[in-house]
């Protein structure tokens, strides 16, 4: 199949076509990237996609935040059960059709039923973890501290603090990183597209006061442990809606 252009990065959701499948709020989110060669990941990711790059490089994310409200279609959030804790590790994709999206290598979440429905219906990475998220204020800014600990023996487990600073305009690496109006997910030897849609991210500079994090060891990228974010931005959040998978690419 041949590729007809990559859709433009914008900070602006495309109109979602179709019904909506679900809605939910992304609270309190914390955005750490680090560049990488796109050869590096690239065997990570689905048939049909390849790493999306920004001036040569593409970029693994650490994402911790809070989810809040989920519901079905545009209906409510489900009580309890729509709210909970998430982590994921993820990389930035472009299908053959130029369709930009991202590709979740890892979401960890506090709510053990949400880990058993999401891959079971949509074939998404979730595993069940001990997590918690605390949000002091201070003079400097707010500090928020969030744990994850991977249920079994010898599993992973994380803990980040970051102290939230000034809204900032958005950069070209904070477009290319957070304008993503998709996800990419293999299920049944095909790779599908789920389209989200939201308003523009409101940022934040953020500054991070520790990172002792195991979760991208756990999906294959320990050596980026080594060394500091290349990214690193705050967001009080935003709400999202999804629309259904589509028909997917592959035989």
């Amino acid at each position: 199949m041949s590729d007809p252009g990559v859709q433009p990065v914008s900070s602006v959701a495309p109109p979602l076509a179709g019904p909506v499948m679900m809605n939910q709020d992304w609270r309190d989110l914390t955005f750490l990237h680090w560049a990488v060669d796109p050869d590096r990941v690239a065997p990570l990711l689905p048939e049909g996609v390849r790493p999306d790059v920004l001036d040569g490089a593409t970029y693994v994310g650490l994402i911790p935040f809070r989810m809040v409200g989920a519901g079905v279609g545009r209906g409510p959030g489900v009580p309890w059960l729509g709210t909970f804790l998430e982590t994921n590790v993820r990389l930035y994709s472009v299908d053959v059709t130029g369709r930009r999206g991202i590709v979740f290598l890892s979401l960890d979440s506090d709510r053990a039923l949400v880990v058993a429905g999401a891959r079971t219906v949509f074939g998404l990475p979730y595993r069940w973890a001990r997590m918690r998220h605390e949000a002091v204020p201070g003079d400097a800014g707010d500090v928020h501290t969030y744990e994850a600990r991977l249920r079994g023996p010898g599993r992973g487990r994380s803990r980040i603090r970051v102290r939230v600073g000034a809204p900032r305009q958005a950069t070209a690496l904070d477009e290319f990183v957070s304008a993503r109006w998709g996800l990419h997910v293999r299920r049944r030897h095909r790779t599908h597209y789920i389209a989200n849609s939201h308003e523009p991210w409101p940022l934040h500079d953020a500054e991070v006061l520790q990172l002792d994090d195991g979760l991208r060891a756990s999906v294959g990228l320990g050596e980026l442990a080594d060394r500091p974010p290349d990214h690193v931005a705050f967001s009080p959040g935003v709400h999202t809606v999804f629309g259904l998978p589509d028909r997917g690419l592959g035989r």
